[in-house]
Order: structure tokens, then C-alpha cells, then sequence
């Protein structure tokens, strides 16, 4: 017999969609130093032992690539060597909707809510701000945002991000 169905298996998980959220605020905020970036920027180099934007860049997506395996269960990192700018952007996209999908499917985490915010999302949420920074020192700086104001909504981790709603002079 198949017991019934209550409000606590119907009702999404807090933790898991808090880091849905935050992987929504990931892709929103990481999209944005992305985006309309100069040609010369993926190799800008910021100091002689400084990473490249597109080494950051190719550094998020294996986060996301280590962060999906250990909620799986089959902890692996990989070092990949970067691709082409525009195919690092969309692998970031890409990793972050790999993810999230398995957030939000009903497969178990192998690892806590905790330790995956602790760990891989917010590293991602350092370098993104490294991005900023970057984008800044190579001549085209991005406006700073309320980012409390931001459109940010759980699922949304594709290239296609909201216009910021209150962005600073």
C-alpha cells in the first residue's frame, strides 16, 4: 500500500531551494562582468601570477563541475584548460543549469546544503567579484548595483538575465 501523500513531500526542500536561489544570484551577478566584455579582456592579466579572466572563468565551471559531483555522491575535480571566451561563457551557463536541475530534481544530496555553499557557491561568488574587479582594471568597468533590487528568481541561471532594476551612476 502506498501511504499518502503529505504537505512535507509535496513541499520543496528549504535548504535545497535556498541554494537554487543562490545559484539564480550566481548567474545573475556572474553574467554581468561577462557580458559586452572587450575581446582583449579573457587575457587581461592584472599582475605576473594574476589568473586571466578566462582562467577564472574556466575556473567557475569546473566549481560547478566539482559541485555537481559531490551532491551526486562521486567527488571528482578536473583543471580544464580554457576554451574560447564566448564558450567559456556558455559552459558557465551551462554548469550552473547542470547543477540546479539536480538541485531540483528529488535525488539525494551527498553532501550538505552547508558544505556546498561553504565551498564551491561561494567561491563562485568571490571570483565572480574578481570578474567585477578585473573588468575594472582593464578599462571597462561595469556600473556597481543594488543588488537587493535585482529581478533574481530561483531557476533562472541562463545567459538570458534580467536588466538591473537600480544600477549606479
Amino acid at each position: 500500500m502506498t501511504p499518502p501523500r503529505t504537505a512535507t513531500m509535496t513541499t520543496p526542500d528549504p535548504a535545497r531551494q535556498l541554494l537554487r536561489h543562490t545559484v539564480a544570484t550566481i548567474a545573475y551577478r556572474g553574467a554581468k562582468p561577462l557580458r559586452r566584455a572587450p575581446e582583449s579582456f579573457a587575457a587581461f592579466r592584472a599582475g605576473d601570477t594574476a589568473r586571466t579572466p578566462i582562467q577564472i572563468l574556466a575556473h567557475i565551471g569546473d566549481l560547478f563541475d566539482w559541485a555537481l559531483s559531490v551532491a551526486k555522491g562521486t567527488q571528482t575535480w578536473q583543471n580544464s584548460q580554457p576554451l574560447a571566451w564566448d564558450a567559456e561563457v556558455a559552459r558557465f551557463h551551462h554548469t550552473l543549469q547542470q547543477f540546479d536541475n539536480y538541485l531540483a530534481s528529488s535525488e539525494p544530496l551527498h553532501e550538505s546544503p552547508e558544505k556546498l555553499l561553504q565551498g564551491p557557491l561561494a567561491d563562485a561568488l568571490n571570483h565572480i567579484g574578481q570578474l567585477t574587479l578585473l573588468r575594472r582594471l582593464a578599462g571597462s568597468p561595469i556600473k556597481g548595483e543594488n543588488y537587493h533590487k535585482a529581478d533574481i528568481s530561483v531557476g533562472q541561471v541562463g545567459p538570458d538575465q534580467p536588466a538591473p532594476r537600480r544600477e549606479f551612476d
